[in-house]
């Protein structure tokens, strides 16, 4: 399995609307800001590596976290983006707290 070097994400509004979204009332200061692309995955539960239609396992791409409280993935979520770099088939695996 591949390791693609670990990238910090972070997110640029591009828009009014973006801008003007409040941050989260409750959750700690980490949830929204967990982005990533390429490193390891930070699961929340456990370890869900996938694998390919060519039955290789998975090269984690990337992680984006929930926003807000309006757009929330499943209390405090995350989704999780795996790709296979033979068949190019891509998975994604979405845990909550």
């Amino acid at each position: 399995m591949r390791v693609i070097p670990p990238f910090k994400l972070i997110p640029e509004p591009l828009d009014r609307e973006a801008k003007d979204l409040p941050p989260y009332k409750w959750a700690g200061d980490n949830i929204g800001k967990r982005h990533r692309l390429g490193g390891s995955p930070d699961f929340i539960q456990a370890a869900d590596i996938p694998t390919c239609s060519c039955k290789k396992v998975m090269t984690f791409y990337a992680q984006l976290d929930s926003i807000n409280d309006e757009f929330d993935l499943a209390d405090c979520g995350m989704i999780f983006v795996f790709v296979c770099f033979d068949c190019f088939e891509t998975k994604a695996v979405l845990q909550s707290c």
